[in-house]
């Protein structure tokens, strides 16, 4: 298994340390719980250094970039990152990732670390404009600091302004004494702050004066099962779970990052499926009644029919309801309708309603 540049920080904090996506990664410190709702109304520190990072660069970065994604990256400009993702001929999801642009030949592809592999040789395949392309995935470490007192927490480190920095925007600079940090107000946990990307080397260094900075803001180190229960009460898919080679993203409510203005691989499918209607929609649901919502678990209709199954599903620690998110047959989709989810022998009544579904 991989490690990560602060693996032997992780271990001295007591962290519960589990394999993920080929990687030894921490799950959590002091509880799921308190970890989330620290993140919700202080800061947490991530660890999420297994993520890949592929340089695009040269005369055609562009060109490639707009043929493998769905978005619509001509609309970036210098600074800017955008939410996106790869597709196959078939429309399926390869992979969600971020694309960041520092200037029109050079952009960072931030990809989920399952997918490392895949989507390189995904892009290298498809890479017929002799784009230069590099895997910087081992070099870089990358930490999610996120809650809302991030930034009062971490001006401290950096001369940048960091309230300037509006959301899906990046800057580059001095962070902790490190040069060339990149300091993005972006993140999956619905809570705001910033990921920031450096050197492995630098580490140890960043993470201690990061928890040297928020000792006075309640900071904590946050594990992934935390991050997990955060990104679902936004309703943010994870791939693996709710997106994968087999979902597309009409189906996966990722409409709005579908931009048929250009061509990309795999349009022409999601065009039509776009124009037709598709057969099945990712959707969120609530509980009614006790129990908690797994993956994989049967969704029925009031008559008792399967309808669709769940994708991913938790009790949300912010609302104290059980929460999840499935596809179903399109008919059933309709916000506010009522269903049931098969929770072992039992079935558990639920009503489909629209994510976020935690609200400031």
């Amino acid at each position: 298994m991989k490690k990560t540049a602060l693996n032997s920080i992780h271990k001295d904090l007591g962290a519960k340390m589990v394999p993920y996506a080929g990687f030894e990664m921490p799950v959590s410190y002091a509880g799921v719980n308190e970890e989330h709702q620290n993140v919700r109304e202080n800061l947490g520190v991530f660890d999420v250094s297994h993520m890949g990072e592929f340089l695009i660069s040269g005369p055609n970065a562009l060109t490639l970039i707009q043929k493998l994604t769905t978005n619509d990256a001509s609309k970036l400009v210098d600074g800017k990152a955008q939410y996106s993702c790869l597709t196959n001929h078939k429309g399926g999801i390869i992979d969600d990732l971020i694309i960041y642009r520092f200037n029109s030949e050079k952009y960072l592809l931030v990809v989920n670390a399952s997918n490392i592999e895949k989507d390189w040789n995904w892009i290298a395949e498809n890479n017929t404009v002799d784009a230069d392309i590099k895997d910087i995935s081992n070099e870089y470490s990358l930490l999610a600091i996120q809650g809302p007192k991030s930034i009062e927490a971490m001006q401290a480190l950096t001369p940048i302004d960091l309230s300037a920095i509006k959301f899906y925007n990046f800057e580059v600079g001095e962070f902790a004494d490190a040069e060339n940090v990149i300091i993005s107000a972006t993140g999956y946990t619905g809570s705001g702050g910033f990921e920031i990307y450096f050197k492995n080397e630098e580490a140890p260094e960043i993470w201690k004066r990061v928890f040297e900075a928020g000792k006075d803001f309640g900071i904590q180190p946050i594990g992934l099962a935390a991050r997990d229960t955060l990104r679902l009460e936004m309703g943010f898919c994870l791939y693996g779970n709710d997106i994968d080679q087999e979902t597309t993203p009409i189906e996966a409510g990722l409409g709005w990052i579908t931009k048929f203005n250009k061509s990309f691989i795999g349009d022409e499918v999601l065009k039509k499926q776009k124009e037709e209607k598709p057969s099945r929609k990712l959707i969120g649901f609530v509980l009614s009644e006790k129990g908690i919502p797994r993956k994989g678990y049967s969704i029925i209709d009031e008559q008792g029919e399967e309808i669709g199954v769940v994708t991913s599903g938790t009790m949300s620690p912010s609302t104290g309801k059980a929460i999840g998110m499935g596809y179903v047959k399109l008919e059933h989709a309709k916000e506010g309708t009522p269903i049931k989810i098969q929770i072992r022998k039992k079935s558990v009544a639920a009503e489909i309603t629209k994510p976020p579904f935690y609200k400031k």
